[in-house]
């Protein structure tokens, strides 16, 4: 029997431990995905399958900035990520895929950057160009508008569907466009792309005559905007629009198309016989549970008799979108005249309660009110009320909320909010209830809009929260933030170390956490940050 020195023998277990940990991160590393904006289609923000991302980890001296990869344009959407996809003559890599404004789809590897295909949605030989922003007369989205909305992924045909905006010069029209892109590739898929088109019948702004005379109000691709996320479930591909600068002539859409044969299925109109009524979100994709998507309607015409619902949160049916419930709290017709838009942060679908409303959806918007409802009943408009609308579970205004364009997150019996030039606070769920006071706040105030956080876990232990400082995308470089998910404690920023920073901001930008990983979209580079080497 050989002996070994003690010595050696430990370094033999220390490799072996090494060796299984690795192991370990390797197998966590096949199976996370993140495959729609906020990580599901309730829209919690919650990856509670991180192994590597600990608040002992997340620290100046242990976590930071990898690399960086330049793109060709800002980067709206969130990136999305897929584990173990084979890509043609350069083997099987965990991919993320990031969309930009000059209307590509970068597939890069997850661990380096590397670039293993584009697929650029514009064709400038043809006259094919993004849009610009000076054509819109808006600088909500600059220098140009292409891809906006996060894409959505489906890991079972191995799609990715995405919607690009267009100018085609040689016949001075605007398009937009629904792609279906095979992920190993990024080659179009069922026999797109197709052009995104619409009508349904009404009287409100874009009325048009179809042949049998009757009055339909018509999408317009260039004047709505495409940046509410996608969503994928039972099928069907939901797409979602709002306007540029709120620029008359606009009204919020949400279309619906087959995900395999991209044929249109349904179109809903917020306000068929009236005016706008944009479905933004700030990013946020409408959410889905059972049969039924969710989604907040901002300011415009309001009369339910007439189908127009703004300031608003909408359940609607899957695949028909007819309208199954809706919530319009009773001070509307002051919110829509001070533009206080309501539901424009959208929604995020509470996991089951204990309490007397099982099913629960919260969400809020500029008037600094964040409602939990019951997505279950929603309760309409309570007609001849006053405030606090009695129809309500919940309604939270602790003072140290603002006005609120980004979207709440979820973890563990907790909800996070951000809003204008205030703080991210975290409050208690118990039995369906917020508590009526935050539990914590950071020090750190989120400028100009707020953010919208994610969180990452590996269950209900090493819950951390991630958002970023964007500045409205005015130049400064974005700043990335990880707290303590249970009391809001700074672990990190990387403003703290100049070789941590991020590019230049853009707004209402959301991190996405993967497998020991944080991807943050800029301006001009997807940043990475992980485990220092």
């Amino acid at each position: 029997m050989t002996k070994w020195p003690l010595a050696c023998a430990m370094a033999i277990v220390a490799a072996t431990l090494a060796v299984t940990a690795s192991q370990r991160v390797n197998a966590a590393t096949s199976s996370v995905n993140v495959l729609t904006y906020h990580n599901n289609i309730r829209r919690t923000g919650l990856n509670a399958n991180e192994q590597v991302l600990t608040p002992s980890n997340v620290a100046p001296g242990t976590f930071g900035k990898l690399f960086s990869v330049a793109v060709d344009g800002y980067i709206y959407a969130e990136p999305l990520y897929v584990s173990n996809v084979s890509i043609p003559g350069k083997g099987v890599h965990n991919v993320v895929f990031v969309a930009t404004e000059h209307d590509s789809i970068y597939a890069l590897a997850a661990g380096t950057g590397k670039r293993l295909w584009k697929r650029s949605l514009i064709d400038p030989a043809r006259g094919i160009t993004t849009v610009s922003a000076a054509a819109l007369n808006c600088t909500d989205l600059v220098p140009e508008v292409g891809i906006t909305g996060t894409p959505v992924i489906d890991p079972n045909t191995q799609t990715l569907y995405v919607v690009s905006a267009e100018f085609n010069s040689n016949t001075s029209k605007y398009i937009q466009s629904l792609h279906a892109l095979d992920l190993h590739t990024g080659a179009e898929k069922f026999g797109g792309p197709v052009k995104i088109s619409a009508a349904v019948p009404g009287t409100g702004y874009g009325d048009g005559s179809d042949t049998d005379g009757k009055g339909h109000v018509i999408f317009d691709a260039k004047m709505e905007n495409q940046r509410a996320a996608l969503l994928l479930t039972g099928g069907v591909v939901y797409i979602a629009f709002g306007s540029h600068c709120d620029i008359d002539e606009y009204h919020g859409w949400v279309l619906a198309y087959d995900a395999t044969t991209l044929t249109q299925l349904a179109a809903f109109n917020s306000t068929p016989n009236g005016q706008k009524g944009g479905i933004w979100q700030s990013g946020n994709g409408p959410a889905a549970t059972g049969s039924a998507i969710f989604v907040g309607i901002g300011n415009g015409s309001y009369d339910v008799s007439k189908k127009n619902y703004t300031n608003s949160f909408v359940k609607l049916s899957q695949k028909t979108l007819q309208v199954v419930d809706y919530f319009t709290p009773t001070d509307q017709q002051y919110l829509s005249n001070n533009d206080l838009d309501f539901g424009i942060a959208g929604p995020l679908l509470l996991p089951l309660q204990s309490g007397p409303v099982p099913y629960e959806l919260i969400g809020g918007g500029k008037d600094a009110i964040l409602y939990v409802l019951n997505r279950a009943n929603m309760g309409k408009y309570c007609d001849g009320c006053n405030p606090p609308d009695p129809q309500v579970v919940e309604k939270v205004n602790p003072g140290w909320l603002l006005a609120m364009f980004s979207s709440p997150a979820y973890w563990n019996g907790f909800v996070y909010q951000s809003s204008d030039n205030g703080p991210l606070i975290v409050f208690t769920v118990t039995d369906g209830m917020l508590s009526a006071f935050p539990i914590a706040r950071t020090n750190a105030t989120f400028t100009y809009h707020g953010a919208t956080p994610v969180v990452s876990s590996n269950g209900s232990e090493n819950g951390i929260v991630w958002i970023l400082l964007n500045g409205n995308g005015q130049g400064p470089p974005t700043v990335l933030y990880a707290f303590r998910a249970t009391d809001l404690t700074e672990l990190y920023n990387s403003s703290r170390i100049a070789r941590d920073t991020a590019g230049p901001g853009v707004k209402f930008a959301v991190p996405t956490v993967a497998n020991g990983r944080v991807y943050v979209g800029t301006q001009t580079e997807l940043d990475v940050y992980g485990i220092l080497p």
